[in-house]
């Protein structure tokens, strides 16, 4: 029994390093079969330890999503809670453009799935809606943004700037633009139902 124990410890954790590799360099569709192929298991093993292509993510982006957390714990002690969200949400933009398949395992389980309690987005909205709320009370963002706003918000960066030549430039650029406002100096005019 603790031979196969052992065997499955070191199963996982090849699968994980293997899937590690494959997801930087292919993303979020990086394929199952090479990742079982590579790690010299069969695909019913990578199956048995990851049953679904989301709980592979999970394990590949889990570290990174708790360093994520922490920081937000870290930030939290700020005194300028709109300082603490901006540098929480810049820090969540860039690693979801450094990271190849992040933003699409943060592009949400629809509302109809119940997603783990323990799942990438769960764990980065249970860390980031304290600083949204406080930036709120604070009066430093409106209160009617939800963290599911910031997240789309910082997912659409990622995924709008993957494929371009300086991604992360890019997203600073886009990130700095959504924080700023297209004409922050006039407002928001009303914008037409019909435009």
């Amino acid at each position: 029994m603790t031979g196969q124990r052992s065997d499955a410890r070191r199963n996982y954790q090849r699968i994980l390093a293997v899937a590690e590799a494959e997801v930087a360099a292919h993303g979020a569709e990086a394929s199952l079969e090479q990742i079982a192929r590579t790690a010299g298991v069969g695909s019913a093993t990578v199956r048995r330890h990851f049953p679904t292509r989301r709980s592979l993510l999970e394990a590949v982006f889990h570290e990174r999503v708790e360093g994520l957390c922490e920081r937000a714990h870290r930030l939290s002690a700020i005194e300028d809670g709109r300082t603490a969200l901006l540098e929480w949400l810049h820090a969540l933009v860039l690693y979801a453009v450094s990271a190849r398949g992040f933003a699409d395992t943060l592009s949400y389980e629809p509302p109809a799935e119940e997603p783990s309690p323990h799942s990438c987005g769960n764990r980065i909205s249970a860390a980031g809606t304290p600083l949204l709320e406080r930036a709120i009370r604070d009066k430093a963002v409106a209160p009617h943004v939800t963290f599911h706003d910031l997240l789309t918000l910082a997912v659409g960066i990622a995924l709008a700037t993957e494929h371009h030549k300086d991604p992360e430039t890019q997203a600073n650029r886009l990130f700095r633009l959504a924080v700023e406002g297209l004409s922050p100096e006039h407002g928001i005019a009303e914008v037409s139902e019909n435009s």
